[in-house]
């Protein structure tokens, strides 16, 4: 048979095969990542008829080459365009990643790993991480508990919306910091209640509380008291009542300089009844109070700070009184209030004037209403703010100097669930400010840290440019959930295809170590919200088209011709 036969019928297998190539290449135009093929021809075998023979000096003949005929072609090799990069195309799907340079995402069907540059992913119904074609998990290295970092040992699924990543837990504030100014002609500093200041703080379950502090001025320049007012929580149901309990620790009460005259609200009274035992007194509603004046109880105390306009019933019962004494006019008597009530005689310690009494509180044995004066009333549970006068600075606590900036706030022996918090003042000022104070509180340090929070649940994820993966909860945190792993080879072209936009490593191409390494390593990074598109090209395909089947053409052309030629051979014989 005639050899043009064989080398036909070979190159209509091999443009068939380039034919293929081609039609696969144009079917993937719009496949994810799709890497486009080629194909390479080499030659078949050669028939040699004569060996080429040398140049014969003797004889003076010339060398005569080989005779060979070829038996047509063959396959020679196809190729990936592994290394050029498809298209962009911007999804906006936080899930859909892109890797530029010339690394592959690692993926799982659950025993084996493949390789693909289709960044299609989704979160599935467990939180995983997977690829949206064929659901295989995306690989990739947790996070180490005692580093709170990547730990890039061998790579497994990333469960990123897992139950306990979906929340980030609450954190109890500890710190706090106030700022501003406060302004000496600000008329709320001087009012009852004083300034109101605010400080919103979280306990460890994460709920918010507001702690309130009554800010006012004193008789001493440059000095003010800072006082717990309640503590409400986020119904505004009072959990602690400064004016019952004292909360501040750490510094010193403080004691004003100040006099005051204790008289009685209008519309309160006392009875003309007597002392000792109880005595009647009178309020504005027309009802009375019965006080035993040797054992006023806890209501009874109340009772009498508001008659004679104290709010806070520590204040009150913490009241000092100084007495001249009748007998010498350089000695004086001190004395409390709880003493005042209950009318008692104070003699001397001086010997030689033992005899000299004074009776506290009381005309012809019955209580005044009024005109008895408090010196140096002992605010418990409260502080003294002092700034320099000249300018303005803030010089210390209680007197103690700019070293002590910090009043802390024992929220421990409210609840379990509180954490104490040392409040900062260093921050404040006292200047003028047309008569506007603008102190605030503040939680957190100057860094923002300490300020405690809520329980965040999850609202985003973020994938960074190297493939760590981060949650942003609805608290302001953030949490590293993980990072996506890369693989790279040697010889990435030889990597087999197997479908499913996956790639297999071969022995050609370079074993995965089942590690990886990260996508930054080789000069990649990971985009969000674009996929890779297709590279194959497609006006260079049709060109090819066109001369593969050109090629196929005139090698069916030769089958025909050789076809013909054999007919004649036979009908010679005929």
């Amino acid at each position: 048979m005639m050899r043009s036969m064989y080398s036909g019928v070979a190159g209509l297998k091999t443009h068939q095969t380039k034919m293929d190539v081609i039609g696969n290449n144009i079917a993937n135009v719009n496949t994810v990542a799709y890497k486009s093929q080629s194909v390479t021809f080499s030659e078949l075998m050669y028939q040699t008829t004569q060996a080429a023979s040398g140049a014969n000096a003797a004889s003076g003949t010339a060398g005569i080459n080989a005779r060979q005929i070829g038996l047509g072609v063959k396959t020679g090799a196809i190729n990936t365009a592994i290394d050029s990069q498809g298209a962009s195309q911007t999804t906006n799907n936080p899930f859909d990643i892109r890797i530029t340079g010339d690394a592959f995402f690692v993926v799982s069907d659950g025993s084996n790993n493949f390789f693909t540059r289709d960044g299609s992913f989704y979160v599935d119904g467990l939180g995983n991480l997977a690829m949206t074609s064929n659901g295989y998990n995306v690989m990739g290295w947790g996070v180490d508990e005692s580093t709170g970092d990547i730990k890039q040992d061998t790579v497994k699924a990333l469960r990123i919306m897992s139950a306990e990543n979906m929340t980030y837990e609450p954190e109890a504030t500890t710190k706090a910091t106030v700022s501003g100014i406060l302004d000496k002609n600000d008329t709320s500093l001087t009012s009852t209640s004083g300034k109101i200041m605010n400080l919103m703080f979280y306990d460890k379950l994460g709920y918010a509380y507001t702690a309130k502090f009554n800010v006012k001025n004193t008789d001493a320049d440059g000095t003010y008291t800072v006082q717990l007012a309640s503590i409400i929580d986020s119904e505004n149901n009072v959990v602690v009542d400064g004016s019952n309990r004292s909360l501040i620790d750490g510094v010193d009460s403080a004691e004003v300089d100040k006099t005051t005259t204790l008289s009685l609200v209008q519309g309160y009274s006392w009875d003309e009844t007597g002392f000792p035992t109880n005595t009647i007194l009178k309020k504005p509603d027309g009802s009375t109070a019965t006080i035993d004046m040797n054992a006023i109880t806890d209501d009874n105390w109340a009772t009498l700070a508001k008659a004679y306009g104290f709010n806070n019933v520590d204040e009150f019962r913490s009241i000092k009184f100084s007495v001249q004494d009748p007998t010498d006019a350089s000695e004086t008597i001190k004395f409390g209030i709880e003493d005042y009530f209950k009318k008692k005689e104070f003699t001397l310690k001086d010997n030689s004037k033992s005899n000299a009494t004074v009776l506290a509180g009381a005309t012809g044995g019955k209580l005044q209403n009024d005109g008895v004066e408090a010196q140096k009333i002992n605010l418990k549970g409260a502080v003294l703010l002092h700034y320099d006068p000249a300018t303005g600075k803030f010089n210390g606590i209680a007197g103690t100097g700019a070293e002590k900036a910090n009043i802390n706030l024992i929220l421990s022996a409210v609840s379990e669930n509180f954490e104490d918090i040392s409040v900062d003042f260093s921050k404040t000022t006292m200047f003028n400010n047309s008569g506007v104070s603008t102190m605030t509180a503040s939680s957190g340090d100057n860094e923002k840290l300490g300020a405690g929070r809520k329980l965040g649940n999850m609202s985003g994820i973020t994938i960074q440019q190297d493939g760590r993966i981060y949650a942003s909860y609805d608290n302001g945190m953030s949490r590293l959930l993980g990072q996506i792993a890369a693989a790279t080879f040697a010889n990435a072209s030889g990597l087999m295809k197997e479908g499913d936009n996956l790639y297999s490593a071969s022995q050609n191409s370079g074993e995965f170590d089942g590690i990886g390494v990260e996508v930054t390593t080789g000069g990649g990074y990971m985009t969000t919200g674009v996929l890779e598109m297709s590279n194959v090209d497609l006006s260079a395909e049709f060109t090819e088209m066109i001369t593969t089947q050109r090629g196929f053409q005139a090698n069916s052309r030769i089958i025909t011709v050789s076809d013909t030629l054999l007919e004649e051979l036979v009908n010679l014989k005929r």
